[in-house]
């Protein structure tokens, strides 16, 4: 199966500057693959050599940005259409949408979200336009179900959210009993047939990842999201998201060698048998 790297650098509505987090990674994965055609010696990425290609959209005119949204879904459409693993480099968590709409046509999908806030905020000094924060609310359709799994709000209701979230797995739940929350994290994933896997990097503790625009203490590490992955990761894994990369908060390319080394590990995952 081929994979498809969609980099799409939108940040409108929130998180300015994270479209600049898309291009980048794009173009330390290109150099990446490059590198990896110069090496003359065996190594591991000789599994996905020839099989990985990158798109880049860029919204340079106005009409780039009114039909972001569906110019998103037409190209996240053509790469499950063709059957193939998409990884979807955004801008801001927004950016993502289109991809989980797309998701929600097809029966048997599940997403499991990484972030640190649940965005289906709607407090008093929040929008209620579309946003980077709220864009779950704004769904042209039902999505698949959602298991959220690392927030740190200490606000929003359980109530409110049991509309939203299929299941809620809280970074403090994580702290306390890690290999209780992965338990639940494959429970709740077991009887999907595609997995969608959704990173916001704000997810990460700013120790690991200070390349974020709000990061609530207490974050993941990459340890532990690295386990978790390892617990649900399978053929069923249709592709991953990962967005609000803010390189401009960056130290010594610490975040962007993260994000690097793991995108690396999925594909490795991917084609290694």
């Amino acid at each position: 199966m081929s994979t498809s790297i969609i980099a799409f650098p939108f940040d409108l509505f929130g998180s300015a500057g994270a479209a600049a987090g898309a291009e980048r990674l794009a173009d330390a994965l290109k150099q990446m693959l490059a590198d990896n055609r110069r090496e003359k010696q065996p190594s591991r990425s000789r599994c996905y050599e020839g099989q990985v290609r990158i798109r880049e959209f860029a919204f340079e005119t106005q009409r780039d940005v009114n039909e972001w949204r569906k110019d998103a879904r037409q190209a996240v459409r053509g790469v499950f259409n063709r059957k193939e693993f998409l990884i979807w480099l955004g801008g801001n968590h927004l950016s993502v949408l289109p991809v989980l709409e797309q998701l929600g046509k097809g029966a048997g999908a599940a997403i499991v979200q990484f972030d640190a806030h649940l965005d289906v905020y709607n407090l008093t000094d929040c929008t209620s336009e579309l946003s980077h924060g709220n864009f779950l609310l704004h769904a042209g359709e039902p999505l698949p179900p959602i298991v959220h799994v690392g927030h740190r709000d200490l606000f929003m209701p359980a109530e409110n959210l049991t509309q939203h979230f299929a299941t809620i797995i809280s970074a403090s739940e994580i702290a306390c009993s890690a290999d209780s929350s992965i338990s639940r994290l494959v429970e709740a994933t077991a009887a999907a047939d595609r997995l969608w896997i959704d990173i916001d990097c704000d997810v990460l503790d700013a120790a690991y990842f200070p390349a974020v625009d709000h990061s609530p203490p207490f974050g993941l590490s990459p340890a532990i999201i690295l386990r978790m992955l390892e617990a649900i990761w399978s053929p069923r894994v249709a592709g991953v998201s990962i967005s609000e990369f803010m390189p401009a908060r960056d130290r010594d390319d610490q975040s962007l060698r993260l994000l690097l080394w793991l995108t690396e590990w999925m594909l490795l995952k991917r084609y290694e048998t």
